[in-house]
This record gives C-alpha cells, structure tokens and sequence, in this order.
C-alpha cells in the first residue's frame, strides 16, 4: 500500500545527521593527517583538503537521496542487487575501522598533558570506557547528536581563536594561496610527499570509508522523506534480552506530480543543511586546524614522528599565549578524538548488525531477531582487536590511521561505484541524479579509484 509523500520541515528542524558524519572525520583528516601535511609541507595542500570534503559531499547526497526515497538504509538496497553485499560490508568495515589509530592518538595526546612517555595502557582505557558508554545508553543516537554538537560548536570556535591569536597575517596570506596549489616552493603536490599520507587525509576529508553509508541510516532514523514511516531501529540496539520483529526495508509512495513536488522541496533543504554543515563547518574546521599546525609547528625537525606535531603544537601554544592554554589545547584534542572514536565504533557496529540482519532474515527482511545482542557483539569485538594490537606494542597513532584510511579510500571505491548502480536501477527515474551529478560522481569515483591504484603500486614497485 503506498502512502503520500512527507511535507518537508523547516531547515532549522533538519540540522543533526551532518553533525553526526562531520565529527566522523574529525579524528582523522581534520585533527590528524592535513595538520601534519600542513606542518612538514605548508598551506599549499589546503586545495586537496577542500577537494577532498567537496567529493563526499557529492558522494553523501546520493546515500540520502535512496534514504529519502525510500525510507530504508542503502544496504537494504544494495543487498536486493548484489546478495554479497553485505558480507562485504561486514568485512571491510571491521578491517578498515578495526585499527585504533584514533583513540591511540586521543591517548597520547592526553598522555602528552601529564608528561607520560608510555601511552598505550590509557589508550586501552579509553577504548573500554568508549564500549561502556555505548553499552549504558538508553538513546544512542540522540546521545551522540547531543554530544557531537556540543563538542563541534565548542571546539571549532576555540581553533579559531587559537589561530587567530597565534598566526601572523602572513600565514593568512598563504592559507589563501593554498586553495589554489600555491604553497611553499611548489605547486599542487610538494616533493617528496608520501602518496599514502597523502591519499590518507585525501580520503578522511570528512568521514571516509563505510561511515558515509552510515548518513542513510540517520536520515532514516530522524524521519526525513519516507524515512517518516520506517521503523526505527535505533532503541533495538538497547536491550541484550530482547528479541523483536523488525522491519528493515520502507514505504512505497505514488509517483504523481505532488509527491515529486515534496521530494523536491526536501532535497533542496537537505542538500542545504549538509552544504552548511558538513561541508562549510567541516571546510572551514580543517582550515583553521593547518593554519594553527602550520604557524606553531612548521618545520620542526620531529614532525614526521607519529602525531609529535600535535605535542609542539600544544608547547608553542603555551609559549606564545599562556601555558595553561597549550594544556588546553592538548585537552579539547584529546576530546575531540575520543568523541570521534565513540562515533566511529556506534556507526560501524549498525553497520555490521544491520548488514548482519539482512543476510539473517533472509529475502523478506523482515522478522524477529536481536539487533541490540548483534550490536554489541561487533562493538565489543572490535574494541578486543583493538586492544589485542596494544598489547602487541602496535599503538603507533599515525601509522594506524594512514593504514585504516587507505583501507577506507579503497572501500569508499567499491561503494561510490554501487550506491550509483543501486540509484540508477532502484529509483524512479524522474528522481534520479541529473547528468551534470552523474558526471561529478564519475569523475570523483576516478580520483579514488585512481589515487587508489597508484598508491597500491607505489608500495609493490
């Protein structure tokens, strides 16, 4: 039975689900991989920064419009065309997002405050308090939107201020520069740059991997477009005794002019609310966070060790302004990464459950099963890899994540490639991207594609 169309609600109502995937990226591109490149190389890579959250802008909105369509998350989709699908996205999202770089770099960073060398037993710590906070909460998502926006709408503001009081208008002058290749004695590329790093902080300019699939859930699960009838799953991931009839797949709608005219009105707001938010907010945080790297720690000569560049960040701070604030600013990094790991292991533990429940219920997808017990499994055996590594002394933050970010562009490759079959195949055609769209998504599937291939015969050759 199809039912009509939601009427779209104000902008103002639709802020949230950007939150969510911006701080994804956070503790990787953001606080981590441009940073470092901006502090060994200087501003002249802020272009590729920018390149880089502008292709998953465009990726993004075509994982909310199936969403938005739909009312069902793109796996429900995906695993109607290709029944592999979800094993696939089991596999490489435990493999790719496995690696605790990020909370091993909040622990060091934290570390780095107190003066402590040996950081790896906090950064085990960390990740056991990260599984008992999902574990305990009663509203997942609403927890993690709450905190994501407190944690942005504070920490982006103090970068600011920071980069504004510790930078000469020189620094300014190059930022400028950078959006157009120009950096210090080289154009678009510095020499010597390593392609991995590179294609690294390339691929985590925003949330990078499986995470982006994660939007189509959160649309789902705040109600937009048929998302309003879809049942939501979030509170299933809650109770380990509990099983329930769940219902993974949405609402068929009429396709008449009305109906198209809604979907219209909802895809104008929400491509706004994700060009503000995610890609202006997220623009403008990676900015700041190069430009603040690259006026305290340029050319120091243990930059290229692990995050160190991070550390004389903090001490410069401290010199130039109050040592108070360099501790300060060493503290709000470390939150800003615990915040993000926090995220990382909510978003791909649905990933996994659900694609795990896809394949459990069968061709229907719809009866009784535990999501919360399957949840949980994948979180918690994703915080026992992590600290398997640990104990093995495999805690480097820098390594893990330029490993974990081009496992991520490779299967940002794979999934650019299909959530676009699945759109072409499963939506109606007068809701389909336009052309000048498809162009952008092929032309960014080939950048991955491409900075993916050259970087995997640069370590064989």
């Amino acid at each position: 039975m199809s039912k009509p169309f939601p009427r779209a609600i104000p902008l103002a109502r639709l802020l949230g689900p950007s939150f969510i995937i911006l701080a994804l990226g956070l503790g990787s591109g953001e606080i981590i991989l441009w940073p470092y490149l901006a502090s060994n190389y200087g501003l002249g890579l802020v272009w590729a920064a920018i390149l880089g959250i502008s292709c998953q802008f465009f990726i993004n909105m075509e994982i909310e419009r199936y969403a938005l369509i739909k009312g069902e998350s793109v796996f429900v989709g995906l695993n109607k065309i290709f029944p592999w699908a979800p094993y696939w996205f089991i596999i490489s999202t435990f493999v790719g997002f496995g690696l605790p770089g990020i909370i091993a770099a909040a622990a060091q960073a934290f570390a780095a405050i107190f003066g402590i060398a040996q950081f790896k037993w906090l950064a085990m710590l960390l990740l056991v308090l990260v599984g008992t906070i999902l574990s305990v909460g009663k509203t997942v998502y609403a927890t993690m939107e709450k905190i994501t926006k407190i944690v942005l709408l504070l920490g982006v503001p103090f970068i600011l201020i920071l980069a504004v009081l510790v930078s000469q208008p020189s620094a300014w002058t190059e930022l400028a520069t950078g959006l157009i290749g120009r950096g210090k004695n080289f154009s678009w590329f510095p020499a010597g740059i390593s392609l991995a790093t590179f294609l690294a902080a390339f691929a985590y300019s925003g949330a990078g991997g499986n995470l982006n699939l994660t939007q189509s859930i959160y649309i789902k699960e705040k109600g937009y477009g048929m998302g309003r009838y879809a049942q939501k799953i979030s509170g299933l991931f809650t109770n380990l005794k509990q099983t329930q009839t769940i219902k993974l797949t949405g609402e068929h709608f009429t396709l008449n002019p009305e109906n198209i005219k809604q979907f219209r009105v909802w895809w104008r707001r929400i491509n706004l609310e994700h060009l503000i938010i995610f890609w202006f907010v997220g623009s403008l945080a990676m900015g700041l966070l190069m430009l603040l790297a690259y006026s305290t720690a340029y050319g120091l000569p243990d930059n290229t060790t692990g995050i160190h560049f991070v550390i004389n960040e903090g001490i410069i701070i401290g010199q130039k302004i109050a040592p108070l604030v360099g501790s300060l600013f060493l503290l709000v990094v470390s939150i800003m990464l615990f915040q993000t790991q926090l995220g990382v292991l909510d978003s791909t533990s649905r990933i996994m459950a659900e694609n795990y429940a896809l394949k459990k219920l069968g061709a229907d997808e719809t009866g009784s099963i535990n999501l919360s017990k399957i949840y949980f499994v994948f979180l918690w055996a994703q915080i026992a890899f992590g600290i398997i590594l640990f104990l093995l002394n495999i805690y480097e933050p820098k390594t893990l994540i330029i490993l974990g970010a081009i496992l991520n562009a490779m299967a940002m490759t794979v999934h650019i490639a299909l959530v676009n079959i699945m759109n072409y195949k499963l939506l109606p055609k007068a809701l389909q991207p336009r052309l000048a769209r498809r162009i952008v998504i092929i032309v960014i599937f080939c950048i991955f594609a491409g900075f993916s291939l050259f970087t995997i015969g640069e370590k064989i050759l």
